[in-house]
């Protein structure tokens, strides 16, 4: 298939958008999987390299870097080579990764492995969605995120049984190894169905930019992940590279605001179109929450329990019930209801289930705690579905790339911000209680405090216009939105 530009595709070259969305989520799948099942097999691979398992988590953070710094960068990479090359060759690169992951004989070359298969993932994300963006018509959106959106979210979910499983039956290596015929399927369909669509004006590389960045996303990842760990010998560093983030960062949006003939990397602009500014606002607020929850669930369900990894991960695959039975759904409630009712009242009724995690005990019936998290699964799923499609209502096609990659750089930062969160307060609670492991009673704090932070995006949700997204939902208006969205 030949390069096309940026622009609508036109009707007789554009693939089915369940094709092109499933496609894709294999990939965000895979990506997603990977990170959950590793941090399953963590204490296996310690013992495999001679090593205690606190030094382990190198390995996660590590592939974290990667991310942190090359997103930004990946709408203007997709731009100059075309999206389904940069797509094809960021698979690879995953892969490559994976494989040297599992052929790893020490933790130094498996961190080599890590910032490669990175390196991979950072580009894989969010091209994926710059494809389905630029190849979906706008009626058929809400559609398409959904069928996205729902292999993303089964994947964390699936990770703890899936590594218990290959922990305890097979070599941790074949974590890595799983990729491989994964990969292979999706960039045999990705030449086949993905169009190598690129811009044609050529920009200057914003490269001041991608370094001011990469540093402040880095450092404020590696911070909060240290404080995280509750480890008051580590709490000068960790407020050391914490400071020098948010300094970084601040350098970074004085860069971004001087004049130029070309775009910064991360384009600071944005946030005065309305429904972007407040998808990513409220979206980041309840992805402190989402990011928390995979952490937290299957921690209380192990060592508050009592339950097996493979116990706990088989009773939280409700989740992804509640995100398949979603998929069905999300057109029609959003077309009856609109983008700013569902995103506020879900939003209230996600974060009300969230906090229902904190009641759980272990004396509960199983198909109770089951029934509560399919329907978090469902709400939560849908939630997202909508976040992540009122986001480029507003947004011109020119400007696509740059809200693309401006959106999952938010995305990524606050989901792994969502892990530190639910890690600090539980063990904030586990400190004040004097509980030297984490009770029953710290869980339930941790859940409390999370579920507080996504209740924050409701109100602001509030503030999307009546008509916002109806184009993409199929809602009929009863007058037209004004043509200036940007305040």
């Amino acid at each position: 298939m030949s390069d096309v530009t940026a622009g609508p595709v036109p009707q007789l070259a554009r693939p089915n958008f369940r094709t092109i969305a499933l496609i894709i989520a294999s990939a965000m799948f895979m990506e997603q999987l990977d990170a959950t099942v590793l941090a399953t097999a963590l204490p296996t691979m310690a013992h495999s390299f001679d090593v205690s398992p606190a030094h382990m988590s190198i390995a996660l953070t590590s592939y974290l870097l990667s991310l942190a710094v090359l997103i930004p960068a990946s709408g203007k990479v997709a731009d100059r080579f075309g999206a389904r090359t940069v797509f094809t060759c960021a698979i690879i690169v995953f892969v490559l990764g994976s494989v040297l992951c599992a052929q790893a004989p020490t933790l130094p070359f498996l961190v080599g492995a890590r910032l490669l298969q990175g390196a991979g993932g950072a580009m894989m994300m969010p091209v994926g969605r710059l494809v389905l963006l630029r190849t979906v018509e706008k009626k058929d959106m809400v559609s398409a995120m959904s069928w996205l959106l729902v292999p993303a979210l089964i994947g964390p979910i699936l990770g703890p049984p899936v590594g218990g499983l290959i922990v305890t039956y097979l070599d941790w290596r074949w974590i890595f190894y799983i990729n491989v015929p994964i990969s292979v399927l999706g960039i045999v369909l990705t030449q086949i169905f993905i169009p190598n669509m690129r811009e044609h004006k050529r920009e200057p590389f914003d490269l001041m930019g991608f370094v001011l960045s990469g540093i402040s996303l880095s450092f404020l990842l590696f911070g909060f992940e240290m404080t995280s760990r509750g480890a008051l010998e580590e709490a000068p560093l960790a407020f050391a590279l914490i400071v020098l983030g948010i300094a970084s960062g601040a350098a970074y949006v004085v860069h971004a605001r001087r004049p130029r003939d070309f775009a910064p990397i991360l384009d600071l602009s944005l946030m005065r179109v309305r429904t972007f500014r407040i998808s990513v606002i409220a979206g980041s607020l309840s992805r402190i929450t989402q990011g928390a929850q995979p952490f937290l669930l299957p921690l209380m369900m192990q060592i508050g329990f009592g339950m097996s990894a493979a116990e706990s991960g088989l009773l939280t695959l409700a989740t992804a019930g509640g995100s398949m039975l979603m998929k069905a759904a999300a057109k029609p409630v959003l077309r009856r209801f609109g983008f700013r009712t569902t995103l506020v009242w879900n939003g209230v009724l996600s974060s009300l289930l969230y906090a229902a995690c904190a009641t759980f005990r272990p004396d509960w019936p199983q198909w109770a705690i089951f029934l509560v998290l399919m329907v978090c699964g469902f709400s939560m799923s849908l939630q997202f579905t909508a976040y992540n499609t009122v986001a480029y209502d507003d947004i011109p096609p020119t400007r696509t790339s740059s809200a693309n990659s401006f959106y999952t750089t938010f995305q990524q930062l606050m989901l792994s911000f969502g892990i530190c969160a639910g890690a600090m307060a539980l063990t904030a609670s586990r400190l004040v209680s004097g509980h030297l492991h984490p009770a029953l009673g710290d869980f339930s704090v941790a859940f409390i405090v999370v579920t507080a932070i996504s209740l924050l995006a409701a109100p602001v949700c509030a503030k999307l216009p009546a008509n916002a997204g109806d184009a993409m939902s199929g809602r009929r208006n009863k007058q037209r939105r004004a043509a200036e969205v940007a305040i």
